[in-house]
């Protein structure tokens, strides 16, 4: 029996040319003039944005989608005159502070979409999920950090030049992160999908591997971070991170320091056609959301990281939700997830329980197919 992770609930946007280019095609009906005026807007060397508004926007998200998402709220703000709220957390979090917590939201996107089929969907808060984008988890560390604490190396030979060539781990990459001394940075996994998949990945290796009681000595070797996360740093106190593979390569690209290796795809939860192997040999088991129509406890199954985003039930501004979903699944937004990651998912798909669900408006820009 695997030790299952359950605590208590833890608690005049401007249109300019610094904005990232988002790439448009024109495409048939509905959307087709908001892309292309969007497109127009962004493209153009003195932009004119339309009038700011007093309409909204509520989005609530996982903070791995700020750089895609940032400039398609820009652009979307520039074109419409709605002012986008955007709140970005960990999307457990987030979903508990739109339903227990009584935020209002419009739009959320967390970076699990079994987020939204395990917690708001039975709970009765949203009635489908688009699955957009996917990626995977690498393992992060401090070059530097590991040489001064004459660590032996994680890498295999090769050279790192992110995203074309990224080393893999050693063999036995496991044995390091288990000798004594090494800290692994870690987030609270009730709050976080970032997070819990580090206990995800660590029963998958036992399970590859077949290295009794694996799990528990990486878990062992788990640094949380506290109130005062920036004082907790990579190469400092903290050896050895999991992450997302598009985050990883974005800090790559500004500290020479930072280097990451790539996993099997058994244990880094990449492989669309290895999520039955993630969901027998992965799971972990969190509160629910805290209202009276939400389980107690959850059981989150290992799945391929790929990010989901629903429409509210009582969505306050439904229509420019609607209008926005347009914009991230049409050229504009699949550009932008490409420059910025996570990889986008082209066409994103629902599955044939959600397709229905829809408004008739996205139906043209999705993919009907089962998980």
């Amino acid at each position: 029996m695997r030790l299952l992770l359950v605590l208590k609930n833890s608690r005049k946007t401007e249109c300019g040319a610094k904005q990232v280019l988002i790439r448009c095609r024109v495409r048939a009906a509905p959307f087709a003039l908001l892309t292309l005026s969007l497109a127009s807007a962004v493209a153009a060397q003195t932009p004119k944005c339309a009038t700011p508004s007093k309409q909204q926007l509520i989005i609530y998200r996982a903070g791995s989608l700020t750089r895609a998402f940032k400039p398609l709220e820009d652009a979307f703000t520039c074109q419409t005159g709605i002012q986008v709220k955007d709140s970005a957390m960990g999307s457990v979090d987030a979903g508990r502070q739109i339903t227990a917590g009584g935020q209002a939201c419009d739009l959320y996107a967390p970076a699990d979409y079994l987020d939204i089929d395990l917690f708001m969907k039975p709970a009765g808060y949203a009635d489908f999920d688009i699955v957009f984008a996917q990626g995977r988890m690498v393992l992060a560390y401090s070059e530097n950090g590991l040489a001064a604490k004459k660590l032996p190396p994680i890498a295999e030979p090769g050279a790192f030049h992110p995203p074309d060539s990224i080393p893999k781990a050693v063999a036995k990459w496991y044995e390091i992160l288990t000798m004594p001394g090494v800290a692994i940075g870690g987030g609270n996994p009730f709050l976080d999908p970032g997070a819990y998949r580090g206990p995800m990945i660590f029963q998958l290796a036992e399970e590859f591997y077949k290295a009794p009681n694996l799990y528990n000595n990486l878990l062992g070797h788990v640094v949380v971070a506290g109130p005062i996360a920036a004082e907790i740093t990579l190469g400092k106190q903290l050896d050895f991170q999991f992450t997302y593979e598009h985050n990883a390569r974005a800090t790559a690209s500004t500290n020479p320091d930072y280097r990451y290796v790539d996993l099997p795809d058994e244990i880094n939860l990449s492989d669309p056609a290895k999520d039955a192997y993630y969901r027998q040999h992965a799971v972990v088991v969190l509160p629910g959301l805290g209202t009276s129509r939400s389980a107690r406890t959850i059981a989150v199954p290992g799945a391929r990281v790929a990010w989901g985003i629903t429409l509210l039930k009582d969505a306050p501004n439904r229509e420019n939700a609607v209008k926005f979903l347009q914009l991230l699944l049409s050229p504009a937004g699949t550009a932008s997830l490409n420059d910025n990651g996570p990889a986008p998912i082209t066409p994103a798909w629902v599955s044939p329980a959600d397709f229905n669900k829809l408004p008739e408006s996205l139906r043209p820009l999705v993919k009907n197919t089962k998980k």
